[in-house]
């Protein structure tokens, strides 16, 4: 089964070498990826199986080039699509022929450890498995764990409201995910959540998280950190019924006896 896109505007593509333009002055250096060799790597993520590259990639490293970017394709009419790590199985930062990939990997910061609070501040491209190597000194990781940890990003994360082994017993990316700085399409900065998992008013980190990108785009992120359990230890468990194996698991009491 063949995935449909979306046709390329053809008045876009008309002025792409006036935008790739505009945009190497945003993003000056190697930040600007135009060359159809070049973009290659870009075509998919994870899901191979669909490939499309995109007109122009735009590499920043600042909170303002990313602001600067998404205003510039405000204005102009151009779709943006970010981008994390790339390996993601959904599809999720499929190019568009018409449109800007927006690559974070050059947000690589881990920007604050607050042990105090149990919190750690990142950029969007720091990898699921290096919050907890930041950390491991002291005895604390971050909880979250998708098979792919070694290579996703915590960007990418809440783009897909990632899980893993401990999302048992700690939630999903949504229930370990503090803060966002996030820059709208419009151009304009904004922060919402914090170092407090209490917040008053709406839950807009549960509208971000899982967003895939479409609310905005994250250049800063506030997590969760644990304290690392004495010991850890593989187990199998096995249950007469599938019943009796799915009760296991909802209950929180025998979560924390098996899984604790």
């Amino acid at each position: 089964m063949s995935v449909a896109m979306p046709a390329p505007d053809a008045a876009v593509l008309a002025r792409r070498e006036r935008i790739v333009a505009a945009l190497r002055a945003i993003v000056p250096g190697e930040g600007v990826i135009a060359t159809e060799r070049e973009m290659r790597p870009y075509e998919s993520d994870g899901l191979t199986a669909y490939r499309q590259l995109p007109m122009v990639v735009v590499l920043p490293e600042t909170t303002e080039q990313v602001s600067c970017v998404l205003a510039f394709c405000h204005a102009e009419n151009v779709k943006v699509v970010p981008r994390g790590a790339g390996t993601s199985l959904s599809g999720g930062a499929l190019p568009l022929s018409d449109g800007v990939l927006l690559g974070m990997g050059k947000f690589n910061r881990v920007r604050e450890i607050d042990y105090d609070n149990r919190v750690v501040v990142v950029e969007p491209g720091v990898t699921n498995l290096a919050i907890s190597q930041a950390v491991a000194q002291e005895g604390f990781y971050y909880a979250p764990d998708p098979s792919s940890q070694i290579a996703c990003t915590i960007g990418g994360n809440i783009a897909e409201n990632s899980g893993g082994v401990h999302c048992l017993k700690y939630g999903m990316t949504t229930n370990n995910v503090l803060g966002c700085e996030i820059v709208l399409m419009s151009g304009e900065i904004i922060c919402i959540g914090g170092k407090s998992a209490e917040n008053s008013g709406y839950d807009l980190m549960g509208i971000i998280t899982g967003s895939e990108g479409l609310l905005g785009v994250i250049t800063e992120i506030t997590v969760r950190i644990l304290q690392k359990p004495e010991t850890a230890r593989a187990l199998m468990v096995g249950f007469a019924q599938v019943e009796a194996a799915g009760e296991c698991v909802a209950r929180k009491d025998l979560m924390g006896t098996v899984f604790g």
